[in-house]
């Protein structure tokens, strides 16, 4: 009686419930049951083809440890066209924050200076000009002193909003104690320099571009920093007439989908850091993302690193440039190249091709232990290109006569023609000279050539020279069944 009792009941609860409701909770059970196979079989994909690896000012907060300074006076709607600031000797007054407030969107500010650096950090959102009173002489910036703003410790100097044009002439920018920060820091503006300055010291890179663009034009950069001195992550980047010293590398670019990168008649100059030491020491380095980008350099000499110019995932064209004091000329991990009319001073590899494509066309290699080194994913067309290499260019010795052989170089057939004259002065003056180095003709002779040509002696099959006054000239191989040629 009583297993009835509570059969009934059993029933009469379920019969109370709602045919609606039982449906969703079956199906929420069911739904948190199934597998997703979607899901196992295409994972969602990162955002970045890699992680972030610079450190990323943010300006929102504003000032943190600047020893209590007070803020600048904020004027959200500055109505002045021109404004002239005088603050040098006057550090954290706000003084040059507080004129940058007052000038309208696409004013003028002009920093006089007279007094010393003007010490502060300008946060630009809207269109504005900063000139130097003064003007600026980039090869001369040594001697002559010029208007400067200076950014407090750990600080930057400048920071631009997104969609901001900012324009700087005249003007030295100086980052003495930067910190974790880089003196310019753009989130996705332009920032047009002409005639200026940077000299940073610091953990960051010299300018951080985040999107955007920059554009810099007779500018020099003094960067002390192991990051390197010109950072533009998915920012188009055009140089021209601009001098980079200093850091440990020089230019890092990842190029996006919008309007090529170019470097034109621009000077990078490293430290020469050891392969061993620190991060790898690249003049150029190109990165990979998922827009597929563009870059174009010519006219530009860059020397002083372990990696003259390192491609990992981008289309780049180099043209009549100059790559020396460097273990790798050109490195192309993935990608594509196209290298011509240029010059190549390196002490093992000028260009070696992990992936890839790679056109190689009518350079100068100089000083190489290889000139090619290909692996077998990479593509790999060359003509035209000579090679001076007093390792690599060394003679066979084809037998004339009997036990009299000749010396003999290869011609061509592997992209190359190794040179038999010595490497023009006047290119290594302009290159490896430049910076001290003794002159290297890299003109492999050998021993007792000069007599050879003269007609006396000849060479054993191991290259030893047999210096014999007769028989003279021809002979030499008169009694030879097979000739030399």
């Amino acid at each position: 009686m009583k297993t009835l009792i509570l059969a009934a009941s059993a029933l009469a609860l379920t019969l109370s419930v709602p045919p609606e409701v039982s449906a969703q909770t079956a199906a929420r059970v069911e739904s948190q049951t199934r597998p997703n196979f979607g899901l196992l079989l295409d994972p969602p994909s990162s955002q970045r083809s890699r992680p972030r690896t610079h450190r990323r000012w943010s300006y929102g907060d504003r000032y943190p440890g600047w020893n209590g300074a007070p803020p600048p006076v904020y004027r959200p709607n500055g109505s002045e066209e021109i404004v002239l600031v005088d603050c040098g000797g006057n550090p954290g007054t706000g003084a040059v924050e507080a004129a940058v407030q007052r000038v309208r969107p696409g004013g003028t500010l002009v920093i006089r200076a007279r007094g010393g650096a003007c010490v502060g950090w300008l946060n630009v959102d809207k269109p504005l000009t900063i000139i130097g009173e003064g003007g600026f002489d980039p090869r001369r910036w040594n001697e002559n002193p010029s208007a400067s703003l200076q950014a407090p410790d750990g600080l930057p100097c400048i920071t631009v909003s997104a969609g901001v044009r900012l324009e700087i002439r005249d003007l030295v920018l100086a980052s003495p104690r930067g910190g974790d920060a880089a003196c310019i820091v753009n989130y996705g503006g332009q920032v047009i320099m002409s005639r200026a300055g940077i000299r940073h010291s610091g953990d960051e890179a010299a300018i951080l571009s985040d999107g955007g663009l920059v554009d810099l034009r007779d500018v020099v950069i003094d960067a002390r920093t192991i990051a390197p001195a010109i950072v533009a992550d998915g920012a188009t980047l055009t140089t021209w007439e601009t001098v980079v010293t200093g850091a440990q590398s020089g230019i890092e670019l990842t190029p996006g989908a919008g309007d090529p990168s170019r470097i034109q008649s621009t000077t990078l100059a490293g430290v020469e850091s050891p392969n061993n030491y620190g991060p790898r020491s690249l003049g150029i380095s190109v990165r990979s993302r998922r827009d597929y980008g563009r870059v174009e350099i010519s006219n530009t000499k860059v020397c002083g690193y372990v990696e003259g110019v390192a491609i990992e995932g981008a289309s780049v064209t180099i043209d009549g440039s100059k790559i020396c004091k460097s273990d790798k000329g050109v490195v192309l991990y993935n990608g594509e190249l196209s290298l011509t009319n240029s010059r190549v001073r390196a002490d093992t590899v000028g260009v070696a091709i992990a992936s890839g494509r790679a056109v190689v066309t009518d350079n100068s290699f100089v000083g190489v232990t290889a000139v090619f080194q290909q692996e077998y994913r990479a593509q790999l067309t060359a003509s035209g290109n000579r090679v001076w290499s007093d390792s690599l260019c060394r003679p066979t010795y084809r037998p004339v006569y009997r036990d009299r052989h000749a010396p003999y170089w290869a011609q061509g057939g592997q992209g190359y023609e190794c040179q038999r004259s010595a490497y023009p002065r006047d290119w290594w003056d302009d290159m490896d000279g430049s910076y001290g180095d003794p002159y290297d003709d890299y003109a492999y002779s050998p021993t007792g050539y000069d007599r050879f040509q003269q007609g006396y002696g000849w060479y054993t099959g191991q290259g030893q020279y047999v210096d014999q006054p007769s028989p003279y000239g021809d002979e030499r191989w008169r009694e030879g069944r097979r000739r030399w040629r």
